[in-house]
């Protein structure tokens, strides 16, 4: 038996998520999203002369019930193979929204080349997606119209399910920008959740495939020790799409301020201080739409670099640690 657990998480968390559906969810929603590229694009992977180390958190609508919260890790490297340099990396991700956890692991490789005073890569992202629903906790009002509490097509206990999914893009660095382009979930892979000791009963969660584009650069603004470091991200699954863009400035390779707007979603103020080789981001979003009833979410961002002797100078090394 196969169901459309989509319309059941309308029914199970009660929020107003009349906007929202499954595929649009399967990637976190983050504000910082400048800070992490490898989370939406594997050619960002081993862009720097550093293992770079990465964690971080978001709590979104903060004050509504079953809201979803992500947590994740993230970890790149750069190496050399037959002469050429190339970039490795790991992303794992765990995601709660209602009554839905979803636990995603991935690995990286990217291919570099460098051409027109920058880097190309290409980068691919083989992992695995695996989907939870606890169907224990599903409230049904009495003398609810459309459901009963025996409908088969809700489960009355945790279903789960793995399928193997796949991601790629590409993305040009030079000394003053940036550019990346990436397809997550390039399958669509559908996740059948089973119940456990009964396989008959199965639900499906579709991973919807999602299209990024991202670009940003580093203005250094004459004679002074600031930057002017705008940004600007756009997806879509061609039903759906947002964009958002960010204006940051950073004082002295130190300190740094910006502000940003995602479409008819939110109001974003962000602050960042580097030190040596530590990296500490936080950001808060001022919700503009519907949810913005809720007490606005937060993100913070952890990030460790350790330096690596790959015999070339790093034509980025002085560049924002952001752009990686």
């Amino acid at each position: 038996m196969k169901s459309a657990l989509r319309h059941i998480a309308l029914l199970a968390i009660a929020l107003a998520f009349t906007a929202l559906n499954s595929h649009a969810q399967v990637d976190a929603q983050l504000t910082q999203y400048w800070a992490v590229p490898t989370y939406y694009n594997p050619a960002a992977a081993g862009n720097i002369d550093f293992i770079h180390i990465t964690g971080g958190a978001r709590l979104q609508w903060v004050g509504v019930k079953n809201a979803p919260y992500t947590f994740m890790a993230m970890a790149d490297m750069p190496f050399k193979f037959m002469g050429r340099r190339w970039g490795t990396g790991v992303v794992l991700e765990q995601e709660s929204m209602g009554l839905y956890k979803s636990i995603h692991a991935h690995a990286q490789l990217a291919w570099k080349k460098k051409m027109l005073g920058g880097t190309l890569s290409v980068g691919i992202q083989p992992g695995m997606i695996n989907q939870t629903f606890d169907g224990s906790k599903v409230f049904i009002p009495e003398n609810d119209e459309y459901h009963q509490g025996t409908d088969d097509a809700i489960p009355t206990g945790t279903v789960s399910g793995t399928s193997f999914d796949i991601s790629g893009g590409v993305m040009f660095t030079h000394k003053w920008f940036w550019a990346s382009a990436s397809v997550t979930h390039i399958t669509a892979p559908t996740i059948t959740m089973k119940v456990e000791n009964d396989e008959e009963k199965q639900y499906e969660f579709d991973a919807g495939r999602l299209y990024y584009f991202m670009a940003g650069s580093n203005i250094p603004i004459k004679n002074t020790l600031f930057e002017v470091m705008p940004s600007v991200m756009v997806k879509s699954d061609f039903q759906f799409w947002q964009a958002e863009a960010t204006a940051r400035v950073r004082y002295n390779k130190f300190l740094s301020l910006g502000v940003g707007y995602r479409y008819k979603d939110a109001i974003s103020v962000m602050a960042g201080a580097e030190f040596k080789n530590f990296f500490f981001g936080y950001s808060y979003d001022y919700t503009t739409s519907d949810m913005r009833t809720s007490g606005g979410s937060h993100e913070v961002f952890l990030q460790y670099n350790v330096k690596l002797d790959m015999g070339e100078k790093n034509r980025n090394s002085h560049k924002s640690i952001r752009i990686m």
